[in-house]
């Protein structure tokens, strides 16, 4: 008699140890965890991405096992027969001579509906299958409706109010704690060079992923980006519980004041060792579910309820702000305009994305920096991404699907999901305001005020056309004016254009044909 009735697959963002399944009876279902070229193929990976989810993964299973469950963990030689998924969950099946199928709703909507599909196809072989939550995100999956609707603008600020009332956070009574909601005003700030002498190191592990990146090299595993045999990044929860433990204890009193600063002088004076300034890096352990966002947000608020004298609100709330309010308002948003967003390009444009987002070897030392790093670890915090890097592919009219899928490779946090409203929404405007009231676009002086790369660089800030001026500035000129039909009347743009028509035609003119001449010899920048 068969001894299992259940095949329960577990994807390589599904690592949940405190999911209900594993409260549940363990002796008559069998759990699927696997290595698959589709996965690590959909689109050309960060080495360390890959790296880090099927250690992960490898990590997950072998605790499960520990704990008692019968696992079926697949490396990428035993998974290589078989051409997808669906052909491993069918094959599975049969092999257990099993008539039930279980799955969590993945959070991307391809593997959404490639699962929908194929229980599709099993419900005629007689075979039922389950599709439960994920159990993870404060907003179970079903009740994301209720919050967002296709096609239709939403705001921030209203959700994230919205759930800051519904779970009490940082609340009193109705009213946010300290009379207002989000503390955005005091989190702008500079670092300084005494400022940046304090910054701490980088919290890094020690992992070997040599048979890893053996089996990604006799598969022939596409991938970009610098990697070793050792990955820095947390692979399992006691990991991933002393990266949160050191941002709570080490970086959170300074988070919120310098979460948008950014600079260049660390590598120079600390060897590269304070690359993640105040960061807490915890975006892999979230997304890939090691950590839970409540576990992560209720730690935050108890250490800053403990220590009020290190930690004040600023500090805290902006912390509470990305997770509590972005991360799930994103999220929100994908699901609600799936699959149609993933082709929205409100904007038209089609241009080639440089050929120096793969190598980050660019005079612009801003990019150079900020593609550098995100070569080099999978990371980059959100203002590298939103206003260094995505602000030059917005203001030079790259296609978004590059755009999209540079990103959703190169981030070791990058699921779609979270992937593709923050850069087709948010740093593209290519949803044409669903996410965003506005293009987040800047000229160089956004960069010189938030960071220190503009004191280094090949070009001047401060210029607007020559050999010498920063390509930023004549290419946000070129870009408002191009989109001025579209972002002209919007009240947050109005002083720009009353600024720009003041300006003699003969500049304006000078300053469009030298952003033209960029675009043209953009690989050469």
């Amino acid at each position: 008699m068969n001894k299992y009735k259940t095949l329960r697959l577990i994807l390589g963002d599904q690592l949940n140890a405190s999911h209900s399944w594993f409260k549940q009876d363990k002796t008559d279902v069998v759990y699927l965890i696997a290595e698959l070229k589709q996965e690590a193929g959909y689109v050309k990976h960060h080495k360390q991405k890959i790296q880090a989810f099927f250690a992960a993964m490898q990590a997950f299973a072998q605790g499960l096992q520990t704990a008692g469950f019968n696992v079926d963990y697949l490396t990428l030689d035993d998974s290589c027969q078989y051409s997808d998924l669906s052909e491993l969950i069918v094959a599975k099946l049969a092999q257990y001579q099993l008539n039930h199928f279980e799955y969590q709703q993945p959070d991307e909507y391809r593997l959404s509906q490639q699962l929908s599909t194929l229980t599709a196809t099993l419900a005629e072989q007689n075979i039922s299958s389950q599709c439960v939550d994920s159990e993870h995100f404060y907003l179970p999956f079903d009740q994301l409706p209720d919050y967002f609707s296709a096609n239709k603008k939403h705001r921030l600020e209203h959700f994230y109010r919205q759930m800051r009332q519904r779970f009490n956070l940082l609340m009193v009574g109705d009213k946010p704690e300290g009379e207002q909601w989000n503390f955005d005003q005091d989190n702008r700030n500079k670092l300084s060079k005494q400022e940046i002498q304090k910054l701490p190191p980088a919290k890094c592990f020690n992992n070997d992923v040599s048979d890893i990146n053996q089996r990604l090299a006799e598969h022939k595993i596409d991938s970009f980006g610098e990697a070793s045999d050792q990955l820095l990044w947390p692979i399992n929860r006691r990991q991933a519980l002393e990266l949160l433990d050191y941002f709570c204890q080490i970086c959170l009193p300074c988070f919120g004041r310098f979460q948008d600063a950014m600079t260049c002088q660390s590598d120079d004076i600390f060897e590269d060792k304070q690359w993640s300034l105040y960061h807490s890096r915890l975006s892999f352990a979230l997304n890939s579910k090691i950590l839970s966002p409540m576990q992560v947000v209720d730690l935050a608020i108890e250490h800053y309820r403990q220590r009020p004298e290190q930690i004040s609100l600023a500090q805290v709330e902006g912390f509470v702000r990305q997770i509590v309010g972005w991360r799930e308002f994103v999220r929100g948003i994908y699901w609600a305009n799936m699959p149609n967003y993933q082709h929205m390009n409100a904007l038209s444009a089609q241009e080639d994305l440089p050929e120096w987002f793969w190598h980050g070897q660019t005079k612009m030392n801003c990019l150079n920096h900020s593609i550098g790093q995100s070569l080099k670890y999978s990371y980059a915090h959100h203002i590298q991404r939103l206003m260094v890097i995505g602000n030059f592919a917005l203001l030079a009219g790259v296609d978004p699907d590059q755009v999209d899928a540079w990103y959703l490779g190169v981030y070791i946090d990058a699921i779609e999901w979270v992937e593709m409203p923050n850069t087709r929404g948010m740093s593209q405007f290519a949803d044409g305001g669903i996410l965003a009231s506005k293009p987040y676009a800047a000229s160089g002086n956004y960069i010189a005020k938030m960071s220190d790369y503009c004191a280094s660089c090949h070009y001047n800030v401060k210029e607007k056309v020559g050999a010498q001026a920063c390509p930023f500035n004549s290419l946000y000129w070129r870009f408002m004016n191009k989109h001025r039909e579209r972002i002209g009347k919007n009240p947050r743009t109005a002083m720009v254009y009353r600024n720009w028509d003041k300006q003699p035609e003969a500049q304006k003119l000078e300053v469009l044909a030298h952003a033209d001449y960029l675009i043209d010899t953009i690989n050469k920048l």
